[in-house]
């Protein structure tokens, strides 16, 4: 039996334990977990991609140990699937919060499964807990000098605050 790989995509900016959450659930269903971090100039994020990469990297040790699974982080630009058939992923992993996040991802596994049908897409249903959690807010919230600390694993919260205080 051949080795299933997986795929993770996404910016990363920051990790939030919505992310942490799929990716713990993820990993019962590969061998190989590929997190994806995606450049997307267009999106201007807060953190470099080396520093996005770093971070995931520095998350997922744990998760790998804890699970036997390998996870590798790689930074990656242009269509997913082309990043997909490169590292050899038969699946592609998403995370859903709510209706809304899903009618964005069915139209795009529509155009991704006309571009390879052989790569299926696996959503997995964020946990209650982090139903709410989006990057884009958290940042909101950071940088008006809220609590960050119940969306955030505990470094990464640590480096974002920090971001905004060195301005």
């Amino acid at each position: 039996m051949s080795k299933r790989v997986g795929l993770y995509p996404g910016t990363f900016d920051p990790l939030t334990l919505g992310h942490v959450d799929i990716v713990e659930r993820a990993v019962k269903l590969v061998d190989e977990l590929v997190i994806g971090v995606a450049i997307n100039r267009d999106k201007g994020p807060l953190f470099t991609l080396e520093e996005r990469v770093e971070i995931v990297e520095t998350e997922m040790k744990r998760i790998s140990g804890e699970s036997g699974v390998v996870i590798n982080v790689m930074p990656f630009e242009g269509l997913l699937m082309s990043f997909a058939e490169k590292i050899g992923a038969q699946m592609i992993v998403r995370g859903l919060r709510a209706v809304a996040d899903f009618e964005y991802e069915y139209q795009m596994v529509a155009m991704n499964q006309a571009l390879n049908d052989d790569i299926e897409t696996v959503f997995l249903m964020a946990d209650p807990r982090y139903q709410a959690i989006a990057s884009r807010l958290v940042k909101e919230i950071a940088r008006l000098g809220g609590d960050i600390n119940n969306f955030l694993p505990v470094e990464v919260a640590e480096k974002l605050r920090k971001k905004y205080a060195d301005g």
